[in-house]
């Protein structure tokens, strides 16, 4: 049921995702969606899960082998990749705190953060400032990304080259750091 929600979000948008649309989609009756979940805030939650396993699995099957700045492109591409593909489930992500560390979503995150982290030991990034850096590539990835879903690139350079122009970019700050 997760799963055809996360789905049915990337086609209308977490923000338009119901019970009732999700019922109609499975053929189901809306109420017995509530065997399965509390909600639509908690299904939202277990979409944001998936999302972000989803996303670490990603990430992190493309930076395996990879060092520096081959890793930097890896997890560029394959994050933006996955956001661009899963607009709605990404979107899911945003804005959820995890109750506890062993909050599945907590898990999930820290996948992800893994991978990224991967990253970053291709470079001499020193221990107090790996937190920066991570928030760093976030918010570069994340933007480029949801910047890019959104249809927010809508001039004539491509695409394509304005992701390298970013991981070259990104590069040359964390070899400077």
């Amino acid at each position: 049921m997760v799963a055809a929600a996360a789905a049915l979000a990337d086609e209308v948008g977490v923000g338009s995702l119901t019970m009732g649309l999700l019922a109609e989609r499975l053929g189901v009756r809306t109420p017995s969606l509530y065997k399965h979940v509390g909600g639509l805030e908690d299904l939202n939650r277990r979409i944001a899960e998936l999302a972000l396993d989803e996303a670490a699995e990603a990430v992190g099957l493309a930076v395996r082998g990879y060092a520096g700045r081959d890793a930097l492109a890896a997890a560029a591409r394959s994050f933006r990749a996955f956001v661009v593909e899963h607009p709605g489930r990404y979107a899911a992500t945003l804005g959820q705190e995890p109750s506890s560390p062993d909050d599945p979503l907590a898990v999930a995150g820290a996948r992800l953060l893994d991978a990224f982290m991967a990253v970053l030991r291709g470079y001499d990034i020193p221990e107090s400032d790996v937190d920066h850096a991570l928030r760093s590539l976030r918010s570069l990835f994340h933007g480029f990304a949801t910047l890019q879903a959104g249809g927010g690139f809508r001039w004539s350079a491509d695409i394509d080259e304005s992701l390298e122009w970013l991981i070259a970019f990104a590069d040359r700050g964390l070899r400077s750091a």
